[in-house]
């Protein structure tokens, strides 16, 4: 081994802790990096292996009731691959020793041939008997939150009847990795059931004999989709068509596209801040060395070692520290990335797991690792190159302190001599200073940014189901019912108050942009679920007008004033050019509100309602629940605490739960910041603080002159760290925020003062680690020349 590469291993032990931190700083940013590209690879090659593996429809056409002979048209559309035919309807479970009803979709299975379209992973049990019409196969995750067991009977009811059914299978389907009830938003496997039957025993109970109500295709390679989407439109428009859609418009799908382009999006952000603090902590590293070894590189380069072998031996200590952080990272983020896809699959109920991270990740996370780090050194051996023997053998000239003897007389009135010290040492150093300064406050705003997301997440739980809905108990109907219903339910057990809902499916039109999705008409003066403005204050509906969600405004970029087109997928389906009037403040979905009355007369229908809120007396639910399931109207019951128990549960599983594991990193890299700091620190001053020992100061007073630099550093970085951390929040924000549900962002006095008290914990952890070797300092090795 070469000399150069044993002063390399001692180097490297001499400045362990160091090195320690800074490669754990550049294996957070690495295993980020590896973790999130795993995670998306899986999340992404898994979806379209199931999606292709059990043929996931690429449109869907709902329609009121078509002859089985439609299909034949639709398959002859051009750009059409194949075409299936099924019915669908909508079902209340009864579930032993439950009150609350719970809603479920039932689908057709075909009787004598598996389904081309749209089929079903078998998970237990067996296939449906074609010769009887009362087995049910269930959705696996709504078994396993009801604990139901083969061959147990289950009861439904289905349009207006009471049926029994036996289980024979549990399944799961790829357009139910989202389960959600139809026109709910907050998935919820206890409260939703997707339910296949025979196709005969779903046409008797549905009237569907010789006919469907879904049509189900798929496209050829080079299918032109929105052509197809007219000309299946075309044909099942006399059929009461309610409007063809491609898979991305399935809730399902749009859910789980959200959530990879939300993690997109911080793949792409964060690490880079990592690598970045990185390459800081290198290059103070670096410099340390080069200012306190120029005589051991004058006499290096004196012995006859070149430029390019002197300036390489430093590079290599910046390579070593950069590639023993990329690789540690690469190990962590494999794990993590396993760890993660695991949480995935179980979210979204994916039957099997392709897991694999391709290399560009693992080449892509060490080669950006180590070009930060180098670019962190390279500035600094541009030094070593320029140090010719004599020079570097000789101390650096002094600093000239002449005019500092005033400001000297100055401080000696109210700083005591080792104060004194600390700020001369400030004032000499002031890019020392800067550079500490926003490696902290980089660290803090890091945390602070975290802290921020988890509190808007309860925010978004907080205003959705607080502020927005104040009902107890929503109700919804199978289909629109006249507005003396509402009378009905002020007379069911407990109601205390009644407030009618219109909901709509429609397409909202802005030039280019379009969003699928439901118009709710509200009566005027809303209490039970209103929409309100960014100040929280009700929106007066207009009685001509629209009003939209902040993120449907920002989806369809359209303003206040701006003319938007409504083309309704019900009813005699008419197409309503109407004014946005205002915006309003949701979290939860990207909806649109017209008066009700308005939406109705826009439609021709007076007075109908698709749903109501209730306020309802606690005491009286039991009795309210049993008469709801008495009603074969009824298609669905949600009380209000339990969609929040699920929305919390949504959001702490999936791409929530990353929110905790970016909380943790931010956490290492700010106490690796401030570590580093108070390590640098004493590296440079080793030699200063042994000859404070001699001259007869107190270990506490040369503690205090190392350690009241590290004080100040921290004191000046919280301000600054509040500021970045409060940008960074909004752009944190925006990753995690899909058109499902919003984070929102503002100042949290709370959350930063969390994370600067956290920086205050680090810089006294840290100090301690410190003040321990300073002391164990041995005066006289420390005092010695090293040449």
């Amino acid at each position: 081994m070469s000399p150069l590469n044993h002063k390399l291993l001692r180097d490297l032990w001499r400045i362990k802790g160091q090195a320690g931190a800074i490669a754990l700083v550049v294996a957070v940013g690495v295993s980020l990096l590896v973790m999130m590209s795993g995670m998306l690879s899986s999340l992404q090659d898994t979806r379209e292996t199931y999606y292709e593996r059990y043929r996931l429809a690429e449109v869907f056409a709902p329609v009121t009731r078509a002859p089985l002979n439609v299909l034949e048209q639709v398959g002859q559309i051009s750009g059409v691959a194949s075409v299936q035919g099924r019915i669908t309807g909508g079902a209340l479970v009864d579930m032993p020793g439950q009150a609350l009803p719970v809603r479920a979709s039932a689908l057709s299975v075909p009787r004598y041939q598996a389904s081309r379209l749209n089929d079903f992973y078998l998970k237990h049990g067996r296939a449906l008997d074609p010769a009887r019409t009362d087995e049910v196969i269930v959705l696996d995750s709504f078994a396993q939150a009801h604990d139901l067991q083969l061959d147990d009977t289950l009861s439904a009811t289905m349009n207006g009847a009471r049926r029994s059914f036996r289980i024979v299978g549990f399944a799961m389907a790829p357009e139910f990795l989202f389960t959600t009830a139809p026109g709910e938003f907050v998935p919820d496997d206890a409260r939703f059931a997707v339910l296949w039957l025979n196709e005969d025993a779903l046409a008797a109970a549905f009237d569907m004999k010789g006919a469907f109500n879904e049509a189900l295709l798929s496209l050829e390679r080079n299918a032109k989709p929105e052509a197809v989407l007219r000309a299946v439109d075309g044909v099942l428009d006399r059929f009461g068509g309610q409007g063809a859609y491609l898979r991305k418009d399935h809730m399902s799908d749009r859910f789980i596209s959200e959530e990879i382009s939300g993690l997109q999006a911080t793949s792409v952000a964060v690490p880079p801040i990592f690598m970045g603090v990185a390459a800081f902590l290198l290059y103070i590293v670096i410099t340390r060395m080069v200012q306190s070894e120029r005589e051991q590189i004058g006499l290096i380069k004196a012995f006859g070692y070149s430029d390019f072998e002197v300036g390489y031996h430093y590079f290599k200590l910046v390579l070593v520290i950069a590639v023993a952080g990329a690789g540690l990272g690469c190990v962590l983020g494999l794990w993590g990335g396993r760890a993660m896809a695991g949480v995935y699959q179980s979210v979204y109920h994916f039957p099997f797991l392709v897991f694999h991270i391709e290399p560009a990740p693992l080449v892509s996370g060490v080669g950006v690792s180590v070009l930060a780090a180098s670019a962190g050194g390279l500035f600094v051996l541009c030094r070593v190159f320029a140090l010719t023997p004599a020079v570097a053998m000789r101390p650096p000239a002094p600093m000239d302190f002449s005019r500092s003897g005033a400001m000297n007389e100055r401080l000696k009135s109210w700083l005591d001599q080792p104060s004194r010290m600390v700020v001369r040492r400030i004032l000499r150093n002031p890019g020392r200073l800067f550079g500490a300064v926003l490696g902290v406050a980089v660290g803090m705003g890091l945390s602070s940014a975290q802290m921020s997301l988890m509190s808007g997440f309860d925010d978004t739980l907080d205003l959705t189901f607080g502020v927005i809905d104040r009902s107890d108990v929503s109700v919804s109907f199978f289909e629109t019912m006249p507005a003396e219903t509402v009378f009905d339910m002020k007379h069911l057990p407990g109601v205390v108050e009644v407030e009618p809902t219109r909901a709509v499916g429609a397409v909202l039109r802005n030039g280019r942009n379009s969003y699928r999705g439901t118009v709710s008409g509200l009566p005027a003066n809303a209490r039970l679920n209103r929409a309100v403005d960014k100040d929280m204050a009700d929106i007066v509906m207009p009685e001509t007008g629209i009003v939209l969600a902040k993120s449907l405004a920002d989806i369809l970029e359209i303003q206040p004033g701006e003319v938007l087109q409504v083309e309704v997928l019900q009813g005699r389906r008419p197409v309503l050019t109407v004014p946005v009037a205002s915006i309003a403040e949701t979290l939860l979905g990207s909806p649109s509100f017209m008066l009700m009355d308005s939406l109705n007369r826009e439609l021709r229908e007076r007075g109908q309602v698709s749903g109501v809120y209730l306020r309802v007396d606690s005491d009286q639910l039991p009795a309210l629940y049993e008469a709801l399931k008495a009603m074969p109207s009824v298609a669905g019951v949600t009380r209000r605490e339990d969609a929040r128990a699920a929305m919390q549960k949504l959001m702490d599983t999936g791409a929530g739960a990353m929110r905790y594991v970016m909380a943790a990193i931010a956490g290492i890299i700010t106490f690796g910041i401030v570590y580093n700091a108070a390590r640098i620190a004493f590296g440079e001053q080793a030699r200063d603080l042994a000859s404070l020992r001699v001259m007869g100061f107190t270990r506490g007073e040369t503690a205090f002159v190392l350690l009241g630099e590290l004080a100040v550093v921290v004191l000046l970085a919280i301000p600054l760290g509040v500021g970045i951390g409060y940008y960074l929040s909004f752009l944190i924000a925006a990753g995690f925020s899909t058109d499902l549900y919003q984070i929102p962002t503002k100042f949290r006095p709370d959350a930063f003062g969390i994370a600067a008290l956290a920086v205050v914990l680090a810089a006294l952890v840290s100090g301690w680690l410190v003040k321990r070797d300073i002391d164990r300092i041995d005066l006289v090795a420390t005092l010695k020349t090293r040449e």
